[in-house]
């Protein structure tokens, strides 16, 4: 059966008649932008869409103002479900616009790579539950001061290192496979030696000592 909304499940907020919201008032939008009329042909679904009119550039600046994502300070796009590669499209091209956001959160969006993304003014930054595998794939965030990367598939500490000349105070990568890492704490505070915090434990002086090289050269033999 059909659902109430179905008629405009491929409509954008910003194509709603008859609202005057902006972009950066929505508390937790969905980013959203419908696929092509050939694939919805092939979807069986070009009935749900109106027929599309000719845009004028006029109507385009003025729904590039109406989404106003440049002036986003906080913003939640999280459970995005970004099922479609118009989806991820779209995602990226929003994030792209966020010059001002303090706090970022893109909680479970099965993200892998956002290296292209750069994100100045970033203070606070979760991605948990996303498909990292690198630090290296994460956006430009000179600013950042708490950065939260728990439930990804991080299983090197390499890359890291990139941080040190941020003001990186606090970083959470509880559930990475890096955890397990021998000598975990210390390699992540010798690599980031401003860093206060770690999966939500204080800086403790055994994590200050710096690791055992001849650790990594050691041998069992078996007589």
């Amino acid at each position: 059966f059909k659902l109430p909304s179905d008629s405009v499940k491929y409509l954008g907020w910003c194509d709603i008649e008859e609202h005057d919201v902006r972009g950066n008032e929505l508390r937790c939008p969905r980013v959203r932008e419908g696929p092509s009329e050939e694939e919805l042909f092939f979807r069986g679904e070009e009935h749900t869409l109106k027929k599309r009119k000719q845009v004028t550039d006029t109507e385009k600046w003025q729904k590039k103002l109406q989404e106003n994502w440049e002036n986003c300070a906080e913003l939640n796009l999280s459970f995005q479900d970004l099922g479609d590669l118009y989806q991820v499209e779209n995602f990226k091209r929003i994030l792209q616009r966020l010059i001002r956001v303090e706090k970022l959160w893109l909680v479970d969006n099965s993200l892998t790579d956002l290296s292209a993304i750069r994100l100045p003014r970033c203070r606070e930054l979760n991605v948990n539950k996303n498909h990292f595998t690198s630090f290296r794939q994460l956006p430009k965030i000179p600013q950042i001061q708490h950065l939260s990367l728990a439930e990804n598939n991080i299983t090197t500490l390499s890359g890291i290192s990139d941080f040190r000349h941020t003001p990186l105070e606090s970083l959470i990568l509880k559930r990475n496979p890096c955890e397990f890492q021998e000598r975990y704490r210390q390699l992540v505070f010798s690599s980031l030696p401003n860093l206060k915090m770690l999966d939500g434990v204080p800086k403790l002086p055994e994590d200050c000592s710096p690791p055992d090289i001849r650790f990594f050269f050691k041998m069992c033999t078996i007589l």
